[in-house]
């Protein structure tokens, strides 16, 4: 039985494929736009597959994902600035 969580899940999912090919074939300042959006997709992933499955950790998760995310945004601009 598909619920609409999980559907809005399996769109998700299929939203990261453009951020992993931007990811792999864009320039730097276009993989780091990539790595960001891709986070953002990932959080509300999980927080689709938490309501669809009803388990509270999957919050917990999505929310550590979403503050991680961001911090590994500033780690990769900070590698970045030397090609720039």
């Amino acid at each position: 039985m598909t619920t609409v969580w999980l559907t809005a899940a399996l769109g998700l999912l299929l939203a990261l494929v453009p951020c992993a090919l931007t990811c792999l074939r864009g320039k730097p300042i276009e993989r780091l736009v990539g790595l960001e959006m891709a986070a953002v997709i990932q959080t509300l992933l999980l927080v689709c597959l938490a309501e669809a499955f009803e388990r509270a950790t999957f919050i917990d998760l999505a929310l550590a994902l979403g503050l991680l995310g961001f911090g590994n945004g500033l780690v990769f601009a900070r590698f970045l600035e030397r090609w720039l």
